[in-house]
């Protein structure tokens, strides 16, 4: 007989105890212990193989053969560039993202437009005639695209054997369970058991599994923290459902780099892919406005235009308000001081509000000149001129500091019609002016910049 006994596991991290706690040590999370019946047995995982194990030996690492990773081109340049170029054969990607943001529309769309491909869609949230009713929003070709609905994980690799696709989706890896372990779907020994039995099928059958989850309130991918290290993909969806963008982001990806971003737009017939964020991020008409700065932005290789915009008002409280959407709060406050220690700028009994436009939030520090000058306009009421755009980061004693990739940057600003770009002096260094249209300024410190936008 097989041997049982009972534990206790925290449902956010994983953390397990003999016996029930209140607080989890490991977490600091409250009432987040369930008990689970573990087997002493072997678990599914171990079981369940499709091709006969083969004694394998260590090898030397100059006798493996690197080879490139075969890759399937999705039809979707964004999908394709967070990838790292395409889906690898044999990868397990896992999608996150908020509830109704467009994970499965995004997945949906992807699979239906894939020709010459066999695809099969494991529903556990949905049923076929709420999958074909979104299908029928969706413009596609005649394709193999087999839907089933499913919770079982055992009757998924029956599923499997018998369709034999060229890709699976997991729709979502939450509603997935195993006979084997005695607990409910979502919990934390079933998800790490189902992702490790579909990641042992993935790598023995070169079948690419795309599994889409949960997320927390924090914003984190739902479940143990393997189950983002056991996958070779990570991808995050984020937006605000109040906008009609939607990024999709690598967090982690074994193939191909984290620093890549694609842009979509929410439409009632699918997600669209934004080619151009440039374009739709500027549309907006801001003559004789104040507070709003163009700064440019690369996320990944892709360079983009976007709006920053600040309001500085008395404090009509006694403590004066900081508050930043799409930009770090605590890199908004260093600027502050920045403003008011090296500049003279009282801006200390002042509410400062800062945001970036479409619902986006950006890392790049090269935005720092932008998001300065945008807060100096709206405490001075001095619009900027809107043919100017801003790239530097900003140092603790008010230099401006170099950045990287400016030639991109350059050639973004001068593709959409700005006459001038504020720039640090160092980036001038060894940079062709020959084919450059348009007016570089050189900074060095803040006071230059502000001197050439408000003179």
């Amino acid at each position: 007989m097989a041997k049982e006994k009972n534990i206790y596991v925290c449902n956010n991290c994983g953390q397990e105890s003999p016996k029930w706690i209140g607080k989890c040590p490991s977490c600091g999370q409250w009432n987040t212990f369930v008990e689970e019946t573990v087997h002493k047995t072997a678990t599914l995982s171990q079981h369940l193989c499709f091709h006969e194990n083969k004694k394998v030996k260590p090898v030397n690492i100059n006798d493996i053969s690197s080879e490139k990773e075969a890759r399937i081109n999705m039809l979707d340049e964004e999908l394709n560039r967070v990838l790292g170029g395409g889906l690898v054969q044999g990868s397990m990607v896992l999608l996150g993202g908020e509830p109704g943001i467009g994970k499965s529309t995004l997945i949906l769309q992807t699979a239906l437009r894939l020709p010459n491909k066999k695809i099969l869609y494991i529903s556990g949230e949905e049923s076929t005639s709420q999958l074909k009713l979104r299908a029928d929003r969706i413009p596609h070709e005649h394709n193999d695209c087999y839907i089933a609905c499913e919770n079982s994980l055992e009757q998924i690799l029956t599923h499997i054997k018998n369709t034999t696709p060229d890709i699976v989706i997991i729709d979502s890896i939450q509603t997935i369970s195993t006979e084997s372990i005695d607990s409910s779907p979502g919990s934390v020994s079933q998800i790490r058991e189902c992702a490790a039995s579909l990641l042992r099928f993935a790598k023995e059958s070169h079948i690419p599994v795309i599994i889409i989850g949960h997320i927390n309130k924090e914003g984190s991918i739902a479940g143990p923290k393997i189950l983002e290290h056991i996958v070779d993909t990570v991808l995050q969806f984020e937006g605000d459902q109040h906008y009609m963008y939607r990024i999709l982001r690598s967090i982690k990806n074994r193939f191909g780099s984290t620093a890549e971003m694609g842009i979509y737009e929410m439409r009632q017939d699918g997600l669209r892919q934004v080619s151009n964020p440039s374009e739709l991020l500027l549309s907006q008409d801001h003559a004789g406005m104040s507070g709003i700065a163009i700064a440019s932005a690369i996320e990944g290789v892709r360079p983009f235009l976007i709006e920053t915009q600040a309001l500085v008002s008395s404090a009509v409280y006694g403590n004066p308000q900081r508050s930043a959407i799409g930009f770090d709060q605590r890199r908004m406050n260093m600027l502050l001081a920045v403003l008011e220690k090296r500049v003279g700028f009282k801006l200390a009994q002042k509410d400062v509000f800062l945001n970036i436009a479409g619902g986006l939030k950006v890392n790049d520090p090269a935005i720092d000149l932008a998001v300065i000058c945008a807060i100096l306009s709206s405490n001075m009421d001095i619009s900027i001129e809107p043919q100017i755009c801003l790239a530097g980061e900003v140092g603790l004693s008010g230099e401006i500091r170099p950045i990287n990739r400016i030639e991109q940057r350059i050639s973004e600003a001068e593709k959409l019609g700005f006459r001038q770009i504020i720039l640090p002096t160092h980036n001038l260094q060894g940079l062709c002016r020959d084919k450059i249209h348009i007016e570089l300024i050189p900074v060095r410190k803040v006071e230059e910049a502000f001197k050439a936008l408000f003179g």
